[in-house]
């Protein structure tokens, strides 16, 4: 009987350990995993004290020489299991050691309250992610450049203006926070309609207070009435069905803090993007409702070693995820010529 009961106990311990070793094993990722690249869950803090949580993807083929390296990271509020994920093991598959990361507060990072932005602190996060990988001893810590997606296409622009050990940037699709958030779409609000916005912020943060709680802005709705923006309706087309939902990403499942904007509207990201040394690549789609932050951006870049290209026939959520529409083979050769 006690024989009986040992075997018993042995078999669930077994039997648990088991389990929790194949649910850590379980994909979570909204792209197909590559049988080129392996990956591994890390942590690194920020200048701040944040606790941030990446997937580190490492190329499978062996290679004695120290590697050159591509943090990865957006779209605003997204997490490292979509985008940014895709593109980390893409690049890996090219031989590059890459690190797609949630930015503070999102996703598995750490950081209170939840679901809020900062031009600073997330600037930051890019050249945290530059500390970290500088320190594997499989990477050339002069070989690291940044990939940015969408609203983190101009953190990594910003993080690039100020951070001298990032050699080669590429933004994809990219959004200026700073400016969309101070001035509206199109730069459609004028100075009446701004004033009356930060009052209705600030109030806000009074209730806020006042609560012990932060006060969540209207996300992407759960279903269409068809009457949206086209744009909204691409958003949707991604986060909101089995293309690119994912729980974590607050684009899925809600909406960001409501005073997180604050911040944005008085502290434009892009100030000293003219003093760019490294070499930039900046991508967005031809269709895109977008495409003027990239093209703007890009008048304000200096020196040789930046291009702008325009994808044909591409919106802004398809330089997330379409794999007909991203072009891996030119960030490859861009890469692999200034990373050098």
């Amino acid at each position: 009987m006690k024989l009986t009961l040992m075997l018993l106990i042995g078999l669930v311990l077994i039997l648990g350990i088991s389990i929790k070793v194949y649910r850590s094993q379980i994909w979570d990722k909204t792209f197909i995993k590559s049988e080129h690249v392996d990956i591994k869950k890390v942590s690194f803090k920020n200048r701040y004290g944040i606790t941030l949580i990446g997937d580190l993807y490492i190329p499978k083929q062996k290679n004695t020489n120290k590697l050159p390296a591509i943090a990865v990271s957006g779209p605003f509020g997204a997490v490292k299991e979509q985008a940014s994920g895709l593109y980390a093991q893409k690049m890996a598959e090219q031989g590059f050691i890459t690190l797609a990361f949630d930015p503070s507060f999102t996703g598995e990072s750490k950081g209170e309250p939840r679901n809020v932005a900062s031009p600073d602190i997330n600037t930051e996060d890019f050249s945290a992610a530059v500390d970290y990988l500088s320190s594997l001893p499989q990477v050339d810590a002069d070989k690291i450049g940044i990939i940015g997606i969408c609203g983190f296409g101009g953190m990594g622009l910003n993080a690039a203006a100020m951070d001298t050990r990032i050699k080669a940037v590429v933004t994809s699709t990219m959004y200026d926070m700073s400016r969309v958030n101070a001035n509206g779409y199109f730069d459609a609000m004028d100075a009446e309609q701004r004033y009356q916005l930060k009052q209705k912020l600030n109030a806000q943060r009074t209730e806020d207070f006042k609560n012990g709680s932060y006060a969540i802005a209207d996300g992407l709705p759960d279903n269409l009435s068809g009457n949206e923006p086209q744009f909204v309706k691409d958003y949707y087309g991604y986060y909101k069905t089995k293309r690119g939902y994912h729980k974590r990403s607050i684009n899925s499942t809600g909406g960001w803090n409501m005073t997180s904007s604050l911040s944005f509207m008085n502290m434009p990201l892009l100030s000293y993007s003219n003093e760019i040394k490294s070499a930039v690549l900046m991508l967005h789609g031809e269709n895109a409702h977008s495409r003027y932050f990239s093209e703007d951006a890009y008048k304000k870049l200096t020196g040789t070693n930046k291009e702008l290209m325009i994808i044909p026939n591409a919106n802004h959520v398809d330089l997330y995820d379409n794999l007909e529409k991203i072009p891996f083979e030119k960030i490859t050769n861009f890469f692999n010529s200034n990373l050098k």
